[in-house]
């Protein structure tokens, strides 16, 4: 099953726009796109806002589905919104993340753990379209540990 996931993009950003910005505006941290990030084991991405947040923190890594990116677009008619809109890392197809919360999985031979869905919150009807938020609620990505260091690269499948 898993040797079906292909990485499709992947992010980082050095601070937080949304996360702790509750009853404040939103920050303007771009998402940076990169062809390959290295994963620290129980750290993070290295390079990105949540690398080294705290000690076995369940968000060190998020997934979003490439289905779902589309899904959204195609329902609020949206030609020009980047996957990076969605604040999450690693933009993948070819598997359904909630079935992955509460397991180990391998994709380009680094270890993770799903830990909880990345839920959406309210800021979505801002970032991505009006309705978002409800339209992501039980596919909003998924949050994970990384279990073992490695490097993930772009446009490669789960091998």
């Amino acid at each position: 099953m898993l040797d079906q996931i292909t990485v499709h993009h992947i992010y980082v950003s050095d601070d937080h726009n949304y996360y702790g910005h509750h009853g404040k505006e939103p920050g303007n941290n771009p998402m940076i796109e990169l062809p390959k990030v290295e994963c620290e084991a129980g750290k993070g991405i290295i390079g990105d806002r949540f690398h080294n947040y705290k000690e076995d923190y369940k968000g060190q890594i998020t997934f979003f589905s490439l289905e779902v990116y589309e899904d959204i677009c195609k329902a609020f008619k949206l030609n020009d919104v980047s996957p990076s809109v969605f604040r999450r890392n690693i933009i993948l197809s070819g598997v359904d993340l909630n079935s992955l919360i509460n397991k180990k999985f391998t994709i380009q031979g680094i270890d993770f753990l799903g830990t909880q869905e990345a839920a959406p919150c309210y800021w979505m009807n801002g970032a991505v379209a009006e309705g978002a938020e409800d339209a992501m609620k039980g596919r909003g990505g998924l949050r994970a540990k990384i279990l073992t260091s490695g490097h993930l690269h772009a446009n490669s499948s789960a091998k």
